[in-house]
């Protein structure tokens, strides 16, 4: 039985992330590889900040300055993702031919969700810790960096954690508090160090602020204008990102 369209245009359809890496691929470049994608610079950055955040090692390596005016390129992890990706492209076709009618689409498309969460750090759980009817999870983020989060002892169930699943932890930007590094931190409370890659600001809301992590991964947070001049942060300057372990989700692979 031939293909329906919807279902021919699926199989042709190719992620924007996945899009992303080629074109920087081919351009060596992010403004002309987020002009080729039709995407905005800053949505380009978000995107490649995403996907260096969720990947073990990052996939997109930046430099700034030089002739040219700086460029981009895949890392060698970069590179072996997007050949994954043909790959699974081709299994997925296969995969998608049993499919019997367009209700068996829909059911793929409900079970494979995006979030609103701008920061999405990958991890692995170190340790569980019972407290009443919720757990501590401790998470190894790589590079020395360490985060928690307060879940219910049904979520740790549900998800089957244990000591070195890999998770994702999901925080809002609006989660994040900044501070300057030596300020006192609140029992319970997540730090993570890092260094402003950049300020942008915003006339109608806060500014966002991008924090580089150690372990290559990037958070973003929004701060009121009055904070961002109190700190004085600027690009290149140390500071503290800070949330309580409630307002840490976590996530887990299908």
């Amino acid at each position: 039985m031939p293909l329906p369209n919807r279902l021919a245009q699926y199989l042709h359809r190719r992620p924007q992330r996945i899009e992303l890496l080629q074109h920087v691929a081919e351009q060596g470049s992010i403004t002309r590889a987020a002009k080729a994608a039709g995407l905005s610079y800053k949505a380009a950055w978000d995107a490649i900040d995403e996907l260096n955040n969720l990947a073990q090692h990052p996939l997109v390596e930046r430099s700034v300055g030089g002739k040219g005016g700086g460029g981009a390129r895949l890392s060698s992890e970069g590179e072996r993702v997007l050949r994954l990706y043909q790959r699974l492209q081709a299994l997925q076709a296969q995969v998608l031919e049993l499919a019997e009618d367009e209700a068996d689409l829909d059911l793929l498309n409900r079970l494979m969700l995006n979030t609103s969460a701008r920061n999405q750090l990958h991890g692995r759980v170190l340790a569980i810790e019972a407290h009443g009817r919720n757990d501590r999870v401790q998470l190894d983020l790589g590079g020395g960096l360490a985060l928690a989060a307060m879940i219910t002892h049904g979520s740790t169930e549900r998800l089957a954690l244990q000591p070195g699943v890999a998770v994702v932890a999901l925080i809002k930007a609006g989660w994040l508090a900044l501070h300057a590094p030596g300020e006192p931190l609140a029992a319970g409370d997540n730090q993570l160090d890092g260094r402003v890659q950049a300020v942008l600001g915003d006339p109608e809301g806060p500014s966002e602020v991008r924090v580089g992590l150690a372990n290559g991964q990037t958070l973003c947070a929004l701060v009121p204008a009055a904070r961002v001049v109190e700190l004085g942060l600027r690009e290149g300057s140390q500071v503290a990102a800070r949330c309580g372990a409630a307002m840490v989700l976590l996530g887990t692979p299908f």
